[in-house]
């Protein structure tokens, strides 16, 4: 199984700071956005991953580098710890330029040479998934049952589903059978409360489906997966998962935000001090004319 990670986006939300660095790249707390999904990835045994990236993100293919100079000053100074911090992955990391920006239907297309005819995860770093279970292993999981792409799912509340893909599904229970998948859909029109989050398992059935929607795409709007996927779905070929762990959203300013004071907290060295600052925050904000509450 391989894994792939699409990330030649603009992140047009996080201007300025994006104009020069990758928001793949932005920290939370002390590790870039885009570790979280390679380490899931290696935690659910893929090891070789390709990171479809953009003329302006090479910083990330260096993160994932060995860092020479550093490694040199901390082994003579034999700071242990600090080379084990910066050591890279073990992991096959591969880089694949889009160069032009055409939507996510075709960087897709542009993998099919990477994955050689064989299923493959599919991750948005705008959502990265914490629990017990790696995400990308419960959908391998989920495809050796079914056989089928396998979408990530999760439900949510109405007024919440105009923001995402939602899916119509055939049955109910943890792995479901999808008919289509609905793209934002008008509020109240929404087929079910599932909505796809940034996650998918691919079968190689793909990339017909995609060649097939290239072909009639209208190309005045973005060329996105969901016509294929819709049209794998047609022939019963689409599973949803509803995934185990928590779900931090990191494609807009504030989900990144709360995202990094929530991960915060999962960190011991740093959760007794976070939370007595958020209450001495919380105290201010309540007695805006205490003088003694900073």
């Amino acid at each position: 199984m391989k894994g792939v990670i699409l990330a030649a986006g603009y992140a047009t939300r996080f201007l300025p700071a994006s104009k020069t660095i990758p928001k793949e790249m932005f920290p939370l707390i002390d590790r870039p956005a885009i570790d979280f999904i390679v380490q899931e990835m290696v935690d659910s045994g893929i090891h070789d991953i390709l990171l479809v990236s953009s003329r302006r993100k090479k910083v990330m293919e260096d993160y994932f580098d060995r860092e020479i100079e550093l490694s040199s000053a901390f082994s003579k100074s034999n700071e242990i710890e600090k080379l084990e911090v910066i050591k890279p992955i073990e992991a096959n990391i591969f880089t694949l330029r889009q160069q032009r920006m055409m939507g996510t239907g075709n960087a897709l297309m542009l993998v099919e040479p990477f994955v050689d005819n064989q299923p493959f995860v599919v991750a948005y770093p705008d959502d990265i998934v914490l629990g017990e279970k790696p995400l990308s292993r419960q959908l391998i999981d989920a495809w050796e049952k079914t056989g089928n792409t396998v979408l990530a799912v999760k439900e949510l509340e109405e007024d919440q589903l105009s923001r995402y893909g939602v899916i119509d599904p055939a049955d109910s229970g943890k792995i479901m059978q999808v008919n289509k998948m609905v793209e934002k859909p008008l509020p109240g029109t929404a087929p079910s409360r599932f909505v796809s989050y940034g996650r998918y398992l691919y079968t190689p059935d793909l990339f017909e489906a995609l060649r097939r929607s290239d072909k009639s795409h209208s190309h005045q709007s973005e060329f996105t997966q969901t016509e294929a996927i819709n049209h794998l779905a047609a022939q019963g070929q689409v599973s949803a998962l509803q995934f185990e762990g928590t779900r931090y959203d990191l494609g807009e300013p504030l989900g990144f935000l709360t995202s990094a004071m929530q991960i915060g907290l999962l960190r011991p060295e740093y959760k007794t001090a976070l939370l007595d600052e958020m209450r001495r925050l919380l105290k201010l904000h309540d007695n805006p004319d205490n003088e003694n509450s900073g």
